[in-house]
């Protein structure tokens, strides 16, 4: 879990987005509150668009991807309930912001990006601010990671029209998933649980994320 502080001149700007598009909105966390208000978004996105990195609002990081705005990051966080001793696994790696957050949460974090550039930048970056509790994946994130599983929660940062089977079989029972469901007119975040070997869903928030590709990768970018 990240140990250190940061402190840059976005500071007053994280805090300010932490107070105004988050806690008063009704997210009410406070280990979410304090990883969202010490992990550095603007480290994780391009310099162009650094100014911009604490709207509430995604923003491009290339392969057509985007990171997510801070509020669906943080309903996610929240909704997922984290332990420090947790094991979870994140699907979309993207720029890693997320993953640092998760990893400021929890003692690990596997992370599956489809892009291999994404996860090779994404990587860099973690590793360059400290966030060492990350593990870096290319590949289907669709499929999970059998041979780490299971998981207490995981993460998925891509829409799916249906639940895919392999995530679910990979939740602990008892364990939490938050996903993007729908097509990408109309999508749902949700809150999916696994109890008795069942589904129980949630509706949390309606969203738009990128679609989550299924299938292998076809080759490195």
């Amino acid at each position: 879990m990240l140990t250190q502080t940061f402190s840059d001149r976005y500071a007053a700007a994280r805090q300010l987005m932490v107070d105004t598009q988050l806690r008063a909105r009704g997210i009410q966390d406070e280990r979410v509150l304090e990883a969202m208000a010490r992990v550095p978004r603007h480290e994780f996105i391009s310099r162009a668009n650094q100014d911009e990195a604490y709207e509430d609002r995604p923003l491009p990081i290339g392969e057509g991807q985007t990171i997510s705005q801070p509020y669906i990051v943080a309903i996610t966080l929240e909704a997922l309930q984290l332990g420090p001793s947790d094991r979870v696994l994140e699907v979309g790696t993207g720029s890693g912001y997320q993953a640092a957050l998760l990893a400021t949460l929890t003692d690990h974090v596997y992370s599956i990006e489809r892009h291999a550039s994404l996860a090779r930048q994404a990587e860099e970056t973690l590793r360059r601010l400290g966030f060492d509790n990350v593990t870096v994946l290319t590949g289907d994130g669709s499929a999970g990671l059998v041979h780490e599983a299971p998981f207490d929660a995981i993460a998925v940062a891509a829409a799916a029209l249906l639940i895919p089977p392999p995530l679910f079989e990979q939740l602990r029972e008892g364990g939490r998933m938050v996903i993007p469901v729908g097509p990408p007119s109309c999508q749902e975040l949700q809150l999916i649980r696994k109890h008795d070997g069942h589904r129980v869903a949630a509706v949390l928030e309606g969203c738009r994320f990128v679609p989550l590709v299924t299938g292998n990768p076809d080759h490195e970018d």
